[in-house]
């Protein structure tokens, strides 16, 4: 199903958003 691929690749968008600002600002983590 398209939705499946969609949403797995929001989330994939998300982890990767997450990791760069984890890795640009480590003091907040």
């Amino acid at each position: 199903m398209i939705v499946i691929g969609l949403i797995a690749t929001v989330l994939a968008l998300a982890a990767i958003a997450y990791l760069v600002v984890a890795l640009v600002n480590p003091e907040r983590f």
